[in-house]
């Protein structure tokens, strides 16, 4: 690299969660520098936020027109290479469109937009322009989802037979959103998280993983959605059955009313010749099981660990690894690629190893699809994208 990756934020202001974890995640390895930003739809906090941030007055903006507008006009060697868009979710798809629209890429939270409609206009928008779009499911940045990974491509398994992945969360186990929670009021709000809830929130990173280690696409679903707390608009619940494109059938549960859980994400795949697992809690461990031998415990900084687990971690074994690292491996990855783009050179694989709009438009197919699903008579429902 020959100079730092220069970033704009748009959302993310003081007092937000997500906006603070996707700075320290760009900063970790010293690859990118936040040079503008419009940090909150409130004028005041926009502006005190960017003093927070050390950002030039002239660089901190009151609106995401505004800053798109401008920093298209600075000259090469000062203008942002990418924008990084952390609002709600209704909040999405607009600047993201005008970004790329003015030549910037775009890293996004997810899921990718409000609606499946709005997601097939970006990943348009993105193949006319050639610029790069990465979605932060941020679960896939861990080491040893990428071993997971590799050892399933590699044939390890075995053909793939069964994909049961969980993601338990107790946080809306109350009305919270009317107990002056503000992430719990957006969230379950369906003006401004979509169709989904609980599916949109977290299903979608359960299913991200699951087609991610496996290298499968799901293809047929059954879901049976839930508003389990009395007085909410939107499902806090869901359940799904899964069939793949190679036969496999799956499980997906996600629930953000199963009190007392944290972020319990957990998934297991089983092949013809053994199975693998991987929680969250413990994200430097996998478990892999033989058919007909003992149990193996993968951890995260050996030396026997391939290629793209080995890219991605950063201490010696031993030495904890959690998501803020794994927040930064997407980062890092799509910084490097911007960079040998912008020396025209090829991206490694390695470099190339983050969520792209591809997988933004099959998160909100998968929203779509579930709730098509959940008000269906039919069993099956076909995913369609």
């Amino acid at each position: 690299m020959k100079e730092k990756i220069r970033m704009g934020m748009i959302g993310g202001g003081k007092d937000a969660f997500i906006g603070a974890v996707h700075r320290i995640a760009a900063n970790m390895d010293g690859l990118i520098e936040l040079c503008c930003g419009a940090l909150s739809v409130n004028p005041e906090t926009a502006l005190e936020s960017g003093k927070m941030l050390f950002l030039p007055e002239n660089r901190t903006y009151l609106n995401y027109e505004e800053m798109i507008k401008k920093e298209s006009e600075f000259p090469e060697n000062e203008r942002i290479h990418f924008i990084t868009i952390v609002t709600p979710n209704f909040a999405h798809f607009a600047p993201a469109m005008m970004a790329l629209e003015h030549g910037f890429n775009v890293v996004i939270e997810k899921p990718m937009t409000l609606t499946l409609e709005e997601a097939k206009l970006l990943q348009q928008k993105v193949e006319e322009t050639g610029l790069t779009l990465c979605l932060t499911h941020t679960y896939s940045g861990y080491p040893m989802v990428k071993q997971a990974k590799e050892m399933v491509k590699d044939g390890a398994l075995g053909k793939i037979r069964k994909i049961i992945v969980e993601y338990p969360q107790g946080w809306l186990s109350t009305l919270s959103e009317r107990e002056g929670n503000a992430q719990a009021a957006w969230r379950t709000d369906p003006k401004k998280s979509g169709k989904s809830g609980c599916i949109g929130d977290i299903g979608t990173h359960a299913a991200h993983l699951a087609e991610y280690i496996s290298g499968l696409r799901i293809t047929q679903i059954c879901a049976d959605l839930n508003i389990v707390v009395e007085g909410r608009t939107i499902d806090d619940d869901g359940n799904i059955l899964l069939k793949f494109d190679n036969g496999a059938n799956g499980v997906l549960i996600a629930s953000q009313i199963a009190a007392g859980e944290e972020n319990a994400l957990n998934i297991r795949i089983y092949g013809e010749k053994g199975g693998l697992e991987w929680f969250q809690h413990e994200p430097n461990t996998l478990l892999v099981k033989w058919l007909n031998k003992p149990t193996e415990i993968y951890r995260a900084g050996g030396g026997y660990l391939g290629d793209f687990a080995k890219h991605n971690t950063r201490t010696p074994g031993g030495h904890p690894e959690g998501l803020l690292e794994a927040f930064a491996n997407i980062y890092r990855n799509f910084a490097l690629t911007l960079a040998a783009k912008l020396n025209n050179e090829e991206p490694t694989p390695q470099m190339l190893d983050f969520p792209s709009v591809y997988d933004g438009v099959r998160g909100m197919a998968l929203i779509e699809n579930a709730v098509a699903s959940n008000e269906s008579d039919k069993k099956w429902h076909d995913f369609i994208v």
